[in-house]
């Protein structure tokens, strides 16, 4: 007789997505994520294990098919991909390397659109325009009261990572930033 269990993982956000004008907040659904510790020397093998090169340049993101490596300090990287387990890929790497599986942790939500960054600097004091923050930048920052990571996908698409217990607050502040600045470009 099995008496495994088998767990199953829910969505906080299932579904959830807001439009206006300029701008739409759309939860991303399932994903899986990485948190990634591992030293200078062996970034290499790691980067050829994943399929991605972990970025080594603060604020800096990294991209291969549909998985993002997010490079948050000196040895440490959020590692999103939605379609296959970055865990899975690190089994079988002879490297002194700390990877965690945070899919049960984090979420993410995507804003797009003409109004995006407009609508993450209601909440967030980092400067997003694409001088300063082009695409591919990333940080670890706060929106609002919350902590996130940031990246810049493309010109007017943000991939916004935030701890799941905390994904109903940064929805709605985002969808209520969106309605906010949706109406203030109408005028």
């Amino acid at each position: 007789m099995d008496n495994s269990v088998k767990l199953r993982r829910s969505l906080p956000l299932v579904e959830k997505a807001f439009g206006a004008s300029g701008v739409s907040v759309t939860s991303m659904g399932t994903g899986y994520r990485c948190s990634l510790r591992v030293g200078a020397d062996d970034v290499a093998a790691l980067s050829q294990a994943l399929g991605v090169d972990l970025p080594q340049t603060p604020k800096t993101s990294a991209r291969s098919a549909s998985r993002i490596a997010m490079w948050l300090g000196p040895d440490e990287w959020l590692i999103y991909d939605s379609k296959n387990n970055p865990i899975d890929d690190l089994k079988n790497v002879d490297v002194a390397c700390a990877g965690v599986d945070v899919s049960h942790r984090n979420t993410a939500i995507e804003v797009s659109g003409s109004l995006a960054a407009g609508v993450i600097n209601a909440g967030c004091p980092q400067d997003l325009s694409l001088e300063v923050f082009p695409v591919g930048a990333c940080s670890r920052t706060i929106l609002g009261k919350v902590e996130i990571v940031l990246c810049r996908t493309k010109a007017d698409i943000f991939h916004v990572e935030c701890w799941r217990s905390f994904s109903p607050y940064v929805f709605e502040f985002l969808s209520t930033a969106a309605k906010d600045q949706s109406a203030l470009a109408a005028r």
